[in-house]
């Protein structure tokens, strides 16, 4: 069913520029957000803040197992998951970066075979399983960055500019991909982007951020 967040009058400040102003919005379980906006305009703090990557100067992120509320423990962040613009991958196989995640949660060697060898088929990687991580395309890594997260199966997914810098060829791929997630899996995915057009095809439901206010956009 996946996790229900809320930000609740969240705000940051760097070096006394303001960048978010009581941002308060519920993403509920099982839903799509894309939160939208200009380049530098406070998404990525957003993202890292909702992520519970960083504490905001006022406010809290809450999130929740339908009314139950949840501590912000290791066995919360473990149902979180991140996919940042820059993908890092090591120098070993695209299945060895996608089993990584999955060997150091201590699962068994069949079972990862299992998880990976689906994942890497959902993103369209599976004919490239035993290249060189390395030798991947901007967009084929931004691929196998989403197989890595999604092997860990789990309850929240964010996607920060996933289509960044990629070519036209790939972000039709990974759109693709997003609307399987969205179809297939229980899960909750946040996306930010600063494209309204992919906003609009990503679907769900849409966000903008502008001057440090966080508003439904009905662009």
């Amino acid at each position: 069913m996946g996790l229900t967040f809320e930000m609740l009058g969240i705000s940051k400040s760097y070096i006394g520029n303001q960048v978010l102003r009581n941002c308060s919005f519920t993403f509920p379980a099982g839903g799509s957000s894309t939160v939208m906006g200009p380049n530098g305009c406070g998404k990525s703090t957003l993202f890292r803040i909702a992520a519970l990557l960083e504490e905001p100067d006022q406010g809290e992120v809450r999130y929740r197992r339908g009314i139950t509320p949840l501590a912000p423990d290791m066995n919360l962040r473990r149902q979180i998951t991140m996919v940042f613009p820059r993908v890092g991958v090591f120098n070993r196989s695209v299945f060895a970066n996608v089993a990584y995640g999955l060997k150091i949660r201590g699962d068994n060697r069949k079972l990862r075979q299992e998880r990976v060898t689906e994942v890497l088929s959902q993103v369209g990687l599976a004919h490239k399983a035993h290249q060189q991580a390395t030798t991947l395309s901007s967009g084929e890594t931004m691929r196998l960055g989403m197989a890595r997260a999604l092997v860990l199966d789990p309850e929240v997914l964010f996607l920060d500019e996933p289509t960044a810098h990629i070519d036209q060829a790939n972000t039709e791929i990974i759109e693709a991909c997003i609307h399987q997630i969205q179809q297939e899996r229980a899960l909750t995915l946040f996306i930010i982007t600063h494209d309204p057009t992919q906003a609009r095809r990503l679907g769900g439901q849409r966000l903008l951020l502008k001057e440090g206010h966080l508003t439904v956009w009905e662009g």
